[in-house]
């Protein structure tokens, strides 16, 4: 996909994204969700009494939840067979779509009915379609223009504002759009989260002295009670914390695709208008000028001398500019939410025979940069 400011899909994605702020993108709403799903995923954990075990599984259950929440208005229980089908299929596509097979169909397109890859991704794509079209048709039963519950409903009521007024047909409010704008959130807002979240866990098993630090904080701030958006600031290592694991993972390296908008002239460089442009993130997050040690986990990157949280400039894992990537605010909602409750109730240690140093920081190559299989040990702190 290729995105710049003429590009008329990106601006039909952005609309509906702005109606996505409605029902969570960074408003009090989501909150509530977040906090909620976080219950459920608890109770997963403490299933495992300290055992090891992978948490994957249940960290993209609980990224999946929350964007199911925004958009269809409510949440699955872990055991749907519906909800399994969709996480599952999600899990699989971002595979699948790094997978050299599809790599060499995205070049000769020809090759696709003889690739086994390829037939599996669109056999899954038509699935999500369907499965998405099941959804959206029992909301629109149930459409109540008085009370909207979704990104959804709010969707489907604009289509009826557009039809009952006789305006010229909305190039962005149909059928086709919906779908699509639905699979890009769970497909572009599942993966990242959770991977960045698997890198958090375990680098604070690694690093068990910050996980210290950072609970002895959270303990001292909140005493114990649910952790809210309006703490972070009363929080500036667990802060510091949160933006180095995000530095040091660099889950998307090269962010995606751009096109200049205009002729650029960069270090020398002429760049003609609609020149596919692909940023490379991984250039600034450890850039060697910027940072102290650019390789190194170090929440003091954004710290200052007196312990308080400082921004970096260079800090950009969600890329910069109008082009960056729409759901930051979700993002940095759930990952604050997510990862300051879970350190509340648990410490997380490598399982009973590996130490801290055999912990692997080998990342895995998918649709995003993900630590290599691993599985750790959450320990009830109560």
């Amino acid at each position: 996909m290729q995105w710049s400011l003429e590009n008329g899909r990106y601006r039909q994605y952005f609309m509906i994204f702005q109606k996505a702020k409605d029902f969570g993108m960074g408003k009090r709403g989501s909150e509530e969700k977040i906090i909620e799903e976080i219950h459920y995923m608890s109770e997963v954990f403490e299933n495992f009494k300290g055992k090891p075990f992978d948490a994957s599984e249940a960290v993209n259950q609980l990224i999946s939840n929350i964007i199911s929440s925004i958009v269809y208005g409510s949440r699955f229980e872990y055991d749907d067979p519906e909800f399994q089908r969709m996480v599952n299929r999600g899990k699989k596509n971002a595979k699948l779509m790094v997978s050299p097979t599809i790599q060499l169909y995205n070049m000769f397109p020809r090759l696709g009915p003889w690739l086994k890859d390829w037939i599996t991704l669109k056999k899954n794509i038509e699935s999500n379609i369907e499965q998405v079209k099941g959804l959206v048709k029992n909301l629109q039963e149930t459409l109540n223009a008085e009370d909207r519950r979704c990104l959804v409903d709010s969707f489907l009521i604009r289509q009826q504002e557009i039809k009952k007024s006789r305006e010229q047909e909305s190039p962005y409010y149909h059928e086709n759009n919906l779908i699509i704008t639905v699979t890009n959130l769970f497909a572009a807002g599942t993966d990242s989260t959770v991977n960045t979240l698997r890198w958090g866990l375990l680098l604070m098993a690694k690093y068990p002295h910050i996980q210290d630090h950072v609970q002895e904080e959270l303990d001292r701030v909140t005493g114990g009670r649910q952790t809210r958006m309006v703490d972070r600031r009363n929080l500036p290592y667990t802060d510091a914390v949160l933006h180095e694991i995000q530095r040091l993972a660099n889950i998307a390296p090269m962010s995606i695709p751009h096109i200049t908008s205009c002729d650029v002239l960069f270090r020398g460089y002429h760049i003609k208008k609609g020149t596919t442009v692909i940023p490379l993130l991984t250039s600034v997050l450890y850039d060697e000028s910027e940072w102290e040690t650019p390789h190194t986990f170090n929440p003091g990157h954004f710290l200052d001398y007196h312990g308080q949280f400082r921004k970096r400039d260079a800090f950009m894992p969600f890329s910069a500019g109008r082009r960056a990537c729409l759901g930051e605010s979700l993002a940095r909602m759930e990952l604050f939410l997510i990862f300051t409750s879970l350190l509340q109730k648990f410490r997380f240690t490598p399982p009973s025979g590996v130490s801290e140093s055999d912990l692997d920081l080998t990342p895995c190559f998918g649709l995003t940069l993900g630590p290599s299989p691993h599985k750790l040990c959450a320990v009830s702190r109560a």
